[in-house]
């Protein structure tokens, strides 16, 4: 088995490279930036000019980017790979459209609601959605199975 911070490594150069052809293909400047925290990846692609990544930076498409990048770190490196690719800023960007749903399902609840079923959505943002509503105190669990999975917040 391999050093876990040497694959993070190496994963992360073979993921910004292909990220930094990616950009060049279509004509896009950026800057990219490999950060590991706790074994996983992260990489960030900004630009001085932030509608140059608008398009990119659209949460559907860095979801498909993401999953592409790391299908070609798994190729490469024969590993599994749980790298998170940021575009402009996007991933923040989710999170606060991810805390307005979690706060609309808290109302809904207030409201007399039994129960706030989320749409369907990655393993990453429903870590995210699982971890705001901890925060505000309650509890939810995720139901369903592949792209059906979704969280459930109910009192």
């Amino acid at each position: 088995m391999s050093d876990p911070a040497v694959q993070s490594v190496d994963e992360g150069d073979i993921a910004a490279d292909y990220i930094e052809e990616l950009l060049d293909i279509v004509d896009l400047g950026g800057d990219i930036d490999i950060e590991v925290t706790e074994g996983r990846t992260t990489i960030s692609v900004d630009s001085e000019n932030p509608g140059d990544l608008a398009l990119l930076s659209n949460p559907e498409t860095v979801a498909a980017l993401q999953e592409l990048t790391r299908l070609v770190v798994q190729n490469r490196t024969g590993e599994f790979s749980r790298l998170v690719l940021d575009v402009g800023g996007s991933r923040e960007a989710r999170r606060r459209e991810l805390s307005l749903i979690v706060d609309e399902a808290i109302s809904r609840l207030d409201g007399g609601a039994e129960r706030f079923d989320f749409e369907p959505m990655t393993s990453y943002e429903r870590k995210i959605v699982h971890d705001l509503i901890g925060e505000r105190g309650l509890t939810s669990e995720s139901e369903g199975e592949g792209r059906d999975r979704h969280i459930v917040l109910t009192r």
